[in-house]
């Protein structure tokens, strides 16, 4: 008895420890797909669940709304959007099969990466955690006949030419892999390193592998930038939105996670400097002093900006520009041709004879000798932080949308506050008056203001210098001085509402683009009112965003926070 009971708790502890090493084989996490890559990439983006987030979008207010929006329609104008489109169609024709929608909700799989090897052609790689049963039911797979076999790494793809434009595609299905790609030696050399590792893949690269060592965690989508490669094309030249090319130049790779969760959306982002710096800024009087200042952002304010360490001549054009003699710069460069507009054959009008020619034009800025004693208070105290925060509200009337504005200086030293209001007088007195009329302080309440008709409101707290064009916003900054900031040391944050700004910017965009026409049966949307405004009218379940940066010298990075509604 006594051995039966001995060889049954053997038999149990065996199965146990069986058991227990079968739990840890199947607990281990999926190998990233990254080291199925062949090297020569310029950019890797990645999905944990390709398959959700397409099903997500298909099925979104936001892809309904945009696709029958102006602002889809201009885009479908567009000459990058006609390039992907016919490139689109030479990738059909080498298929066999409409490379369309359908198409790619077959191939979705779960766990899913794609690599882009050339902008211009579109060469590419993806490949796609897919039950192979499912990849036999796509439409690619049914139509293999007509594809020519190839094998590598022991395993057998296809491939097919179009003559005409020479584009290739090649797909294979492998176990639970679904590989696709649009250049026949990208999906053998994936092939051979899924079936022994011996090829280089893009995991040994310098820009993939310090990217990835610079971020955190990858979460549901994680995208990885060859900077070095990407910024010299001239297609990033030519159709990169933000059009900062030269401030690119210094970085060599960056890497963005993306992180779904609930009604908030958070991505983090690391660029890396090709130059080290020799010392981490990330703490220092700037720094800190945005993390600081943000707490003075009021209720009321839709629109905030945040600066580490502003240069004397950036906060005097910033005062200058929103509240002290607000006026309008240069003229954006046209990139377009001039339209031709057909017309009777007149020249002028009779109003043209009232326009004086004995007397130069007057001058938008102003004179250089008002700004003096301005630009040498700013210069003597040199500003750690500034910010400035906007608000529009309508009129009572409701026709008009007036836009509002502050700016908090955060000075290494207690400003002066007789020169802060002698050098306000002599900046705004020539466009007020031509002698003393509406530029005396008066007090009201916790800060001072002209007592004329024009609103200029100050407040002078130690280090903190406030200046606004609306009372109310210079009360909601006061009344959240002793606030305690929430915020770590940073170079620069901003934030926008635009549930609150969204209404309001519809307004006023369409009061300005009334005079240039559009919005008529067959004309071309207006730029701010039918363009924009539909993006933003798409995006209405987006009630903000928010950003964050900070610099340790080797690296930059950046914090995006969207707040949804719904």
């Amino acid at each position: 008895m006594k051995r039966v009971i001995i060889f049954v708790l053997i038999a149990a502890a065996c199965l146990g420890a069986s058991w227990g090493a079968y739990q840890a084989t199947t607990s281990l996490p999926e190998p990233a797909l990254s080291r199925y890559f062949p090297s020569g990439a310029l950019l890797y983006l990645q999905a944990k669940d390709f398959s959700s987030l397409l099903s997500n979008w298909d099925n979104s207010d936001e892809n309904r709304l945009w696709l029958k929006s102006n602002n889809y329609e201009v885009f479908s104008r567009s000459r990058l959007f006609l390039r992907l489109k016919d490139a689109n169609t030479e990738f059909s024709k080498a298929a066999g099969v409409p490379t369309d929608a359908n198409l790619l909700r077959q191939v979705a799989g779960k766990q899913s990466a794609l690599a882009l090897f050339d902008i211009g052609k579109l060469e590419f790689l993806y490949i796609t955690r897919l039950p192979s049963a499912s990849s036999m039911r796509s439409t690619l797979w049914q139509t293999r006949s007509k594809f020519e076999t190839r094998s590598a790494g022991g395993a057998t793809f296809f491939l097919r030419r179009d003559p005409e434009s020479e584009r290739e595609v090649a797909f294979a299905v492998t176990g639970d892999f679904l590989l696709l790609a649009t250049r026949e030696d990208l999906l053998a050399g994936a092939l051979q390193l899924m079936a022994s590792g011996d090829a280089r893949s893009i995991e040994a690269e310098p820009w993939w592998s310090q990217s990835v060592a610079a971020a955190g965690p990858e979460n549901d989508l994680r995208m990885v930038l060859n900077l070095e490669k990407i910024v010299p094309s001239p297609y990033f030249r030519s159709y990169w939105v933000q059009q900062n090319i030269t401030d690119m130049k210094q970085y060599s790779a960056a890497i963005s996670d993306l992180t779904l969760s609930g009604k908030e959306y958070r991505e983090e982002r690391v660029l890396l400097r090709k130059i080290a710096a020799t010392e981490d800024t990330s703490g220092g009087a700037g720094p800190i002093g945005v993390a600081d200042i943000v707490r003075l952002v009021p209720a009321q304010a839709s629109v905030y900006e945040a600066k580490a360490n502003p240069a004397p001549l950036d906060c005097l054009a910033l005062l200058e520009t929103k509240i002290l003699a607000p006026h309008l710069g240069p003229g954006a460069v046209e990139k377009l041709a001039p339209q031709v507009e057909l017309t009777n054959g007149e020249t002028g009008s009779s109003t043209d004879l009232e326009t004086r020619i004995d007397q130069p034009p007057v001058r938008a800025s102003v004179a250089d000798d008002t700004v003096a004693a301005l630009k040498d208070l700013l210069t003597k105290n040199p500003v750690s932080a500034m910010l400035q925060v906007e608000s529009t509200e309508q009129d009572k009337d409701g026709v008009f949308v007036r836009m509002h504005s502050a700016v908090a200086l955060l000075g290494q030293s207690e400003w002066n506050e007789s020169a802060v209001r002698s050098a306000l007088v002599d900046f705004v007195r020539p466009s007020l008056t031509t002698g003393d009329l509406g530029v005396d302080w008066q007090k009201n309440g916790a800060y001072i203001e002209l007592n004329g008709l024009w609103t200029l409101s100050v407040a002078v707290r130690g280090k903190y210098l406030l200046i606004s064009d609306h009372a109310g916003l210079l009360t909601g900054m006061l009344a959240n001085a002793n606030q305690e900031t929430t915020l770590k040391p940073a170079v620069f944050a901003a934030g926008f509402d635009h549930q609150e700004e969204r209404d309001n910017f519809v307004r006023l965009t369409g009061l300005l683009d009334r005079p240039a026409g559009g919005s008529g049966a067959g004309s071309t949307p207006n730029f701010f009112s039918d363009n924009i405004a539909s993006l933003s009218s798409a995006l209405a379940g987006l009630s903000s965003e928010k950003i964050v940066v900070r610099d340790a010298g080797n690296r930059v990075s950046q914090t995006v926070t969207y707040e949804w509604a719904r």
